[in-house]
């Protein structure tokens, strides 16, 4: 098998907050079995009570539309349509006569415009492109909701029943198809990027649409997270081995600071002192609760351990899980683990120092739609083991999920069905045969690379991997601060781009010549 591309000091020749880890042995801890997969960066993607929400970017122009939407793709029941809202720059597309390129971002699980203005690559190689930029939003998020609001959407199973990958790739294949044909662009090649969840779409879409689009980048997308393709261990062996390569004493720390969390929550009044130990807007119920928040903090930390400052989840230094090891580290002695462990968490939650307390809950009542797409086909078993995590030992069963998920929507989770639809199981043949111009991108520090692509699978079908990169850094907007490797691995994707535009173009002229 071809190795992965490795970005050094030298180009190489590519829903909820995260599912609580618990112990089995805990009862009060067993609850946590049911949760669902981590919902990656769309939880962040509208504001809440306990950071500061971002304001649009003003360097990235666009129209505001909507497309009326078929609610269901594959059958011919009468249902009503919704209106999916879609972004799209046109000023510096060189028009259909020059088949100019239409880059079309697939999407993710939350508001489409904090994704546009996340997504800086997208619109600073546009240009040189001279490509149209559309970023259209996922069905049942921001404002594209069906049944004319959130609530009617999300009412019960019946409602969310076509919230679905296969519908939302259905209508981004049907809105590229539309835009192409009203603007007489049915020539214009389509390059397809996406992050995270998104980064799964562009690569699904690739593979079931290629008539669509010629390329996919695909970036931090975990395609392979799925069944038992990848140990169920590996996101959260990620996860530690980023703290543990910054201190072995911050580690510790946390690892030693959830039974102590559980203790602490069993004694008389020990919830209220956990309550003000961390700061907490309201009183503590159960100490799981504030397990939940601090496994989230830790997760999301190494998703966003970029090397330079960063707003765009929560105000947080460059190479955070740094800091908050050398707060934990750097507190007085006879300091106490969890006075160590609030130091640590307060870089994630409130590096401003500008928030008074923090509240636990970011949907209390559990209605997000990544809450219901991880109960029925997007089912990622997560894991912890009790050597290589600084986790709690967690063994995921699906049993438990399965019951969480009946008791919760009235649904009955689907496992196998996205290995079924977009493949998996022994991936490296199957691409091999029928797949092409996909670009795998992932960074060693993200714990969502354990489950993406990291090796060349053929010529078209490339690992771009970076030893020190976090969660689809890639796709961020240049930054003066950007680190070599960062510059080398946009150059790596722009060159592929254009020899996939370069091929694309040469294939219609030997037809046209013809």
């Amino acid at each position: 098998m071809a190795k992965p591309l490795i970005l050094s000091s030298f180009l190489a020749v590519l829903l909820l907050s995260l599912s609580p880890l618990t112990s089995e042995s805990a009862p009060e801890r067993r609850l946590g079995s049911s949760k669902r997969a981590p919902r990656f960066f769309g939880k962040f993607s509208h504001p809440h009570t306990n950071k500061l929400s971002n304001p649009r970017n003003p360097k990235y122009r666009y129209d505001t539309r909507y497309f009326d939407q078929r609610l269901d793709h594959f059958s011919f029941a009468d249902l009503p349509n919704f209106p999916q809202r879609y972004l799209i720059n046109t000023e510096h597309w060189v028009g259909p006569a020059r088949m100019g390129p239409i880059f079309f971002y697939c999407g993710n699980e939350g508001d489409i415009e904090w994704f546009a203005d996340n997504s800086g690559f997208v619109w600073e190689i546009a240009p040189r492109f001279g490509a149209m930029v559309v970023f259209p939003e996922h069905r049942y998020y921001g404002e594209s909701m069906p049944y004319g609001s959130r609530d009617e959407a999300y009412r019960n199973a019946t409602t969310l029943a076509h919230l679905t990958t296969e519908q939302a790739l259905a209508d981004f294949a049907v809105l590229i198809t539309n835009l192409k044909r009203n603007l007489s662009a049915e020539t214009c090649p389509v390059v397809l990027f996406g992050g995270s969840y998104g980064g799964m779409l562009a690569a699904w879409m690739r593979l079931k649409y290629p008539h669509i689009a010629i390329g996919a980048l695909a970036s931090s997308a975990p395609v392979l997270q799925f069944e038992d393709i990848v140990p169920p261990e590996t996101f959260y062996d990620i996860v530690s081995n980023d703290f543990r390569r910054e201190s072995t004493s911050c580690f510790n720390t946390i690892k030693e600071s959830w039974d102590i969390v559980e203790a602490e929550g069993q004694k008389k009044n020990g919830l209220v002192e956990l309550t003000k130990t961390f700061g907490l807007c309201r009183k503590l119920e159960r100490s799981v609760e504030l397990s939940d928040w601090l496994d989230s903090a830790y997760s999301y930390l190494a998703m966003a351990n970029y090397p330079y400052p960063t707003e765009f989840l929560m105000p947080l230094p460059g190479n955070p899980i740094k800091e908050v090891c050398r707060k934990i580290d750097s507190c007085p002695d006879g300091t106490s683990v969890l006075e160590r462990v609030f130091e640590g968490v307060s870089v994630y939650y409130n590096y401003t120092g500008e928030v008074d307390c923090f509240e636990l809950d970011d949907d209390p009542h559990g209605m997000d739609g990544w809450n219901w797409q991880a109960c029925s086909e997007m089912v990622m078993p997560m894991s912890s083991s009790r050597d290589s995590s600084m986790f709690p030992e967690y063994n995921f069963s699906y049993s438990l999920f399965e019951e969480g998920c009946w008791n919760d929507y009235r649904v009955k989770s689907r496992p196998t069905w996205i290995t079924t639809e977009f493949g998996g199981h022994d991936f490296k043949a199957a691409l091999k045969i029928f797949g092409s111009n996909i670009i795998f991108s992932n960074g060693l520090l993200d714990p969502w690379s354990g489950g993406s692509v990291l090796g060349n699978i053929s010529k078209s079908i490339i690992a771009l991997v970076t030893e020190k990169g976090a969660h689809h850094i890639d796709l961020r907007a240049a930054t003066v601060n950007d680190p070599d490797w960062v510059l080398e691995q946009r150059a790596a994707e722009v060159k592929v781009i254009e020899g996939w535009i370069k091929d694309y173009y040469q294939e219609k002229k030997a037809v046209f010549d013809i």
